[in-house]
């Protein structure tokens, strides 16, 4: 009995805990030709945002990260999936990227953003996209809206997962 407790309880942590972690850093880009022309063909963060809105589906992944090519071959992934193949793709573009980690308040859960610099900030949630941000704090503020949560801290990485922010609520 105390084994099934324990259990139960480890995979209720595990669905609870919201998004994993995928790093960028030392990730090498597969030879697939036809991987390459889509990821060449997404020159913007609003035609990367429109193509995971279109090609995507949301689905939460308990056992780890998907890299951008596996989310590219599946078509399912989670928020910290898509801030992946958005940064990635963004960032083979020519685009300074960052990704968010924002941790809520009130439920536990995690969320991951990617962040595009195109002048002003821009980021996607998942597959939206939004653009005209001067701040990371804004864009945080900007994703609770839309999420209906509360946060109680942030960190962002850049390209190769440094932390160059951390902000407490």
């Amino acid at each position: 009995m105390k084994r099934l407790l324990i259990v139960g309880l480890l995979i209720i942590a595990l669905i609870t805990t919201g998004c994993g972690v995928f790093s960028l850093n030392g990730w090498l880009l597969p030879d697939d030709m036809e991987f390459l022309e889509v990821v060449e063909s997404l020159d913007t963060p609003e035609k990367i945002s429109y193509y995971m809105e279109n090609n995507f589906t949301y689905e939460p992944n308990l056992y780890g990260s998907k890299s951008p090519y596996e989310l590219w071959q599946v078509r399912e992934g989670d928020c910290n999936d898509f801030a992946c193949f958005g940064t990635f793709v963004a960032d083979y573009n020519g685009y300074e990227t960052w990704q968010i980690l924002i941790y809520f308040k009130t439920t536990g859960y995690t969320h991951y953003l990617g962040v595009y610099n195109e002048g002003r900030y821009s980021f996607t949630d998942n597959k939206d996209y939004y653009y005209g941000f001067d701040t990371f704090r804004e864009i945080v503020d900007e994703s609770g809206k839309h999420t209906g949560q509360e946060w109680k801290s942030y960190k962002v990485y850049d390209y190769e997962m440094n932390i160059i922010e951390i902000r407490e609520f």
